[in-house]
């Protein structure tokens, strides 16, 4: 028992490896920090305007809303992150991995978004427009400070959800060659010839995620609440 307990430790957990490594691995972390919260910041936005423009009602603006937000979560955010950043280069518009990883990523984010969004208005008594409207607000104002508060109050918890599942997917920026955690943690592996920065990779995952996590559920009970 001993000697396997010695060898899963040595495998995982050597800290000869770790303290090798580990400025490689968290560098990635800042990338992988730096991806995430541009992604979440456009992701959002955008999906915040597709909504606004759903919402509008012309089918001008509403049909091609709802085709991208179909098409976009229909695709493996994987297989956009390949097309745009080997796709992009053969007419002339080549993209940095980070570049690639970002866009991707927040395209992937505000087709969500804007579900989530589109939901929680969806969700809303068509009165609230009507009477905000009757008080001499057009439709802008009505929308901007009656209508659309309440529906991002209800499309926190989805929307939550939707963004941490989205940011984790900044390993997949591995694949176009992004220094992110898990692919610095990966290289240094093979040239270490030891699993252990794999393990290291992981705990800052922990540490990047796990505040999202509990932030998420907070922001869920807060607008449960309200």
């Amino acid at each position: 028992m001993t000697d396997a307990n010695s060898g899963f430790l040595f495998t995982f957990f050597n800290a000869e490896v770790a303290l090798q490594y580990w400025r490689e691995i968290a560098w990635g972390m800042l990338v992988t920090v730096g991806v995430g919260v541009a992604v979440v910041v456009t992701g959002v936005v955008w999906g915040l305007m597709l909504a606004i423009a759903r919402a509008t009602g012309r089918a001008a603006l509403r049909l091609p809303v709802v085709a991208f937000s179909d098409v976009l979560r229909s695709l493996p955010p994987l297989v956009i992150i390949i097309l745009l950043y080997f796709g992009l280069p053969s007419v002339g518009l080549p993209l940095s991995s980070f570049t690639a990883t970002w866009l991707s990523l927040s395209l992937v984010l505000a087709a969500y978004a804007q579900e989530s969004i589109w939901a929680g208005l969806s969700s809303l008594p068509g009165g609230q427009m009507e009477a905000a409207r009757s008080t001499g607000l057009d439709w802008w104002q009505a929308m901007r400070w009656v209508v659309l508060p309440q529906a991002l109050r209800r499309a926190v918890p989805p929307l939550t959800n939707r963004v941490i599942s989205t940011t984790k997917n900044t390993a997949l920026g591995s694949v176009v060659a992004l220094g992110e955690i898990l692919s610095n943690a990966q290289a240094a592996s093979a040239v270490a010839g030891n699993p252990t920065p794999l393990t290291v990779g992981a705990f800052l995952y922990l540490l990047v995620f796990l505040p999202i996590v509990v932030l998420s559920r907070w922001l869920e009970r807060s607008a449960g609440r309200h």
